[in-house]
């Protein structure tokens, strides 16, 4: 069934069936990522999450039926000064950005929270 294909394929096929807004929703955040950090990595784990990677793990786009789910490894380390952050809070290390149709996406603030992220993952591969 998709054995064989790229991540980058088995991503692009999760986008074509949603055929919705979620769709829509996770291909943008996938451009934002990408624009973000040029060397992103793309992955697909757990029986089909999504997964962006530069010297570990970024962030995972999770698709649910009401919400696209940006989960951060180590959001909880991140500094979220636009508050980006609205989901997982409870916890010691992730953290999430639930997005629901209809919302704008602050993509400034978003690409600073992700190249935080690469900047904290290259930390800990140098350090």
């Amino acid at each position: 069934m998709r054995k064989g294909k790229s991540p980058s394929r088995l991503i692009d096929e999760r986008i074509e069936e949603l055929g919705d807004w979620r769709g829509k929703m996770l291909a943008r955040l996938r451009t934002l990522i990408k624009q973000a950090d040029p060397e992103v990595v793309e992955e697909w784990k757990w029986r089909g999450v999504p997964v962006w990677s530069h010297d570990g793990l970024i962030c995972t786009g999770e698709t649910y039926k009401s919400v696209v789910k940006m989960t951060f490894a180590k959001g909880a380390t991140l500094e979220d000064p636009s508050g980006l952050f609205n989901a997982s809070l409870e916890g010691n290390t992730r953290r999430a950005i639930d997005f629901h149709e209809g919302e704008t996406i602050d993509e400034k603030a978003l690409k600073t929270l992700i190249r935080a992220a690469v900047t904290l993952n290259a930390s800990r591969v140098r350090g």
